[in-house]
């Protein structure tokens, strides 16, 4: 019967084009954020086109929220997979981030040419601080469903504390998870009557918290290093997109100074306002450094590990989902990638806010997502709209 549900009569070529025409055209219109996307993918493939169940579609989208990487892209590579095998996991994932990649490119093209004009300036002048707020909405409605219990909270805070001291924001995550981890494994033998492993008690007061502070030093720019660095942002970032502004602050600006802070903020503006993955931001970031083949380099490198981790994934996803160690170790995670979500909104909100425009801008934005659930996209376009009229 899977087979009934799962390949249209066409065959695996009708599949392909199918799956081709509708990722192409999600990726065109999907603004929003990855919240939007998942809602979009679930209205076209379990309500209009019922290629999957609900109890299906939320298999999938529990499994991508198990792995590293954009969530709603990583959806897209499942969805792809159930519909028409592994030809269907490289067309729907590459459909899917294509319209975006195209599209971020032109904009880094006109930027790397006419990026100090007045008109681009006043645009983005408007369109910053709604990032900051598109941010802050994002930790608030995520902040409800991460900090469950008085030891995550603190979790939390402690994390926040060692984000502004510089720790390493990868460090950070692994900390995170491994304590929430051990705290549990503790408490579970301490219920048990067996008392806590001797070496998880010798672990828990000597976890190394001094001297983590990372200590890169400042690499030239290569398109083999972007590469790299986009691979290594790609294969380890757990949570939302916006976790991503605190790996690329963290090396491109501060340790490498690839980017400079104005760089950074108008990279992280075109991902909002264009549509498709969050991540084409590393797109902006390859032409802005490398050209047309910086932009590609980026690109293939953030988004290889989604296409790795989706095929690998799958026969596992049943025995993670029923593990509490995976269960703690991802609040953890979460806890951790708020916290470092918080410590780079205030970071980058210092750039951005820079009088009472934009104060006001972020503030108006900040009520029309929280309390009014208005679509960022709109926000975006209304902040670009003010930047130039104020300009």
């Amino acid at each position: 019967m899977s087979d009934v549900t799962h390949q249209p009569p066409s065959g695996r070529t009708g599949a392909l084009r199918e799956l081709a025409l509708l990722f192409l055209r999600l990726g065109t219109t999907a603004f929003g954020g990855p919240a939007a996307h998942i809602a979009m993918m679930e209205d076209e493939v379990v309500r209009r086109r019922k290629w999957l169940t609900r109890e299906e579609f939320l298999d999938l989208l529990g499994a991508a929220n198990l792995i590293p990487g954009p969530n709603s892209t990583e959806l897209a590579i499942h969805i792809g997979h159930r519909r028409a095998g592994w030809s269907g996991l490289v067309v729907a994932g590459t459909c899917f981030i294509l319209p975006a990649f195209l599209i971020v490119s032109v904009i880094g093209w006109v930027y790397t040419r006419f990026g100090q004009l007045p008109q681009v300036e006043h645009l983005l002048y408007g369109v910053k601080p709604v990032i900051i707020a598109v941010v802050l909405q994002a930790i608030w409605g995520l902040t409800r469903g991460a900090v469950k219990t008085k030891l995550l909270a603190a979790v939390g805070v402690v994390c926040v504390a060692l984000g502004f001291l510089g720790v390493n924001e990868l460090l950070l995550l692994l900390l995170a998870g491994g304590f929430v981890t051990l705290w549990r494994l503790v408490s579970r033998r301490i219920e048990g009557g067996g008392g806590a492993p001797p070496a998880v008690m010798a672990l828990l007061p000597g976890l190394p918290l001094g001297g983590m502070v990372a200590a890169t030093a400042a690499p030239g720019f290569s398109l083999g290093g972007l590469f790299l660095f986009f691979l290594k942002v790609g294969s380890i970032l757990y949570g939302s997109g916006y976790v991503l502004l605190a790996f690329l602050r963290a090396d491109l600006v501060e340790r490498w100074g690839w980017l400079t802070e104005t760089q950074l903020l108008d990279a992280v503006a075109v991902g909002q306002v264009t549509p498709g993955p969050v991540f084409t931001t590393a797109t902006f970031i390859g032409y802005v450094l490398g050209g047309p083949s910086g932009a590609v380099v980026a690109t293939v490198g953030i988004f290889l590990p989604a296409f790795f981790f989706v095929a690998v994934s799958g026969p596992l996803v049943p025995r993670m989902r029923r593990s509490w160690v995976t269960g703690a170790f991802l609040d953890g995670v979460n806890v951790a990638s708020l916290a470092l979500m918080a410590t780079v909104t205030w970071q980058l909100g210092r750039a951005a806010l820079v009088d009472v425009w934009t104060v006001g801008l972020a503030l108006l934005s900040a009520m029309l997502l929280i309390h009014y659930r208005v679509n960022s996209a709109w926000l975006v376009l209304g902040g670009a709209v003010v930047g130039l009229l104020v300009g």
